[in-house]
């Protein structure tokens, strides 16, 4: 004979809120969301990301930088989007290379600029 166990939603949230590291929720909520933005922007962009001697599609990169992020986040190690910038997505942990990006018409730069100025162009919109 099984039992069943029903939760309620309140419990369930709590539960799953328990699961979030400490240093993830010290991330405020508007540096979670330029960091959503820039990664969603580049995944979604017809942008080249250059990593480790190669170059990868945007929606690479965003998975790539995503990667590093949630490792720096669970870490401590983001409390701002200019880390996030600085620590995950300026050049390669492994072998020290700069990231760069290239976009249709545009000239080749290093991916913290171009983040850096996808970051200004969200901000002033907001």
């Amino acid at each position: 004979m099984g039992m069943k166990i029903l939760l309620a939603p309140a419990v369930i949230a709590l539960t799953l809120a328990g699961a979030v590291p400490a240093q993830a929720a010290d991330l405020p909520a508007p540096a979670r969301a330029e960091i959503e933005g820039l990664l969603t922007s580049l995944g979604a962009s017809e942008c080249q990301f250059y990593r480790n001697g190669s170059w990868h599609p945007g929606r690479e990169a965003e998975d790539h930088l995503r990667m590093k992020y949630e490792y720096l986040l669970k870490k401590g190690l983001v409390h701002d989007t200019d880390e996030f910038i600085a620590g995950a997505a300026t050049k390669s942990s492994f072998s020290g290379q700069p990231y760069r990006v290239k976009c249709p018409g545009q000239a080749e730069e290093e991916s913290a600029l171009w983040l850096k100025e996808q970051l200004t162009q969200h901000r002033l919109k907001s």
